[in-house]
């Protein structure tokens, strides 16, 4: 197996925004976008920098890039539940958007900005792992701007087993979720389609932390485990409560029924 787990941000910041693994970014992005809007090269803004890590000039949850048309992207991938997800999610997007130009300069310099989250929980009300959102008129559905694109990608929605991977994205979706059950020399098949995934897992399978990296992918890593132990806590407490429910509502629903048939015997007796 990879040793190493690919959803913990800064594994994810190291394997997907350094400059020498440009190729695999430009294939994820390609994998979240429609046919008419694939990329062939990609100019990294905040790449994977250690020391920018630690003076606190780099966010270590997200990446930002641009490609050969102009568009901008924010990539981040989140593994701790937010109630306020949303928010954050607009939030990044408009400081990327703005971001691309200083005050008293021309508008029509603002480029596409398109924000892609992946996240490690279930947010959206939808059945699909992968959701975009656009700006549209609700009784036309005319498209207002393409300025505003943003994409939900829900890990634990995502179900497939390899035999059912169809679409590059799935293979993206299965690396991501399922990269702890094979190695460089044991990518499944229905993976190895793709090149840059299969680079992915040898980048993965290979990759040395050094002693500070090191901590922090294990707090990082600890903290995940504890937040998956507490919603696995908090599922079987759950389901506990849901079968002394409905032990309590059954007894319950027995008594009314013998009570009825009780009275339905006094009756006929008078």
């Amino acid at each position: 197996m990879c040793r190493l787990n690919p959803k913990v941000d800064f594994v994810f910041k190291k394997l997907f925004g350094s400059e020498e693994n440009k190729d695999i970014l430009i294939s994820f992005i390609n994998s979240v976008l429609s046919e008419d809007e694939q990329i062939v090269d990609i100019e990294l803004k905040n790449p994977y920098n250690l020391a920018n890590y630690r003076q606190g000039k780099m966010s270590i949850l997200d990446i930002k890039a641009v490609d050969e048309k102009g568009v901008w992207y924010d990539i981040e991938m989140q593994i701790a539940e937010q109630s306020f997800y949303d928010k954050r999610a607009l939030y990044y997007w408009a400081k990327v958007y703005s971001d691309q130009i200083e005050s008293g300069y021309e508008y029509n310099l603002l480029k596409k900005t398109i924000g892609i989250n992946i996240l490690d929980f279930e947010y959206l009300d939808e059945e699909e792992y992968h959701n975009v959102y656009k700006i549209y008129n609700v009784k036309s559905k005319k498209s207002f701007s393409n300025l505003f694109e943003l994409h939900f990608i829900e890990l634990p929605k995502f179900k497939k087993d390899f035999s059912e991977i169809r679409t590059t994205l799935d293979r993206w979706a299965a690396f991501l979720t399922k990269a702890y059950e094979f190695d460089k020399d044991s990518v499944p098949k229905e993976l190895a389609q793709s090149e840059e995934i299969k680079k992915a897992a040898e980048r993965l399978d290979i990759m040395s932390l050094n002693k500070e990296e090191r901590e922090i992918y294990e707090n990082d890593l600890k903290a995940m485990m504890v937040r998956n132990a507490e919603i696995n806590a908090a599922e079987e407490k759950g389901r506990e409560e849901g079968i002394k429910e409905g032990i309590k509502e059954g007894i319950k629903e027995g008594i009314r029924k013998e009570l009825g048939k009780e009275s339905l015997k006094l009756q006929k007796t008078y």
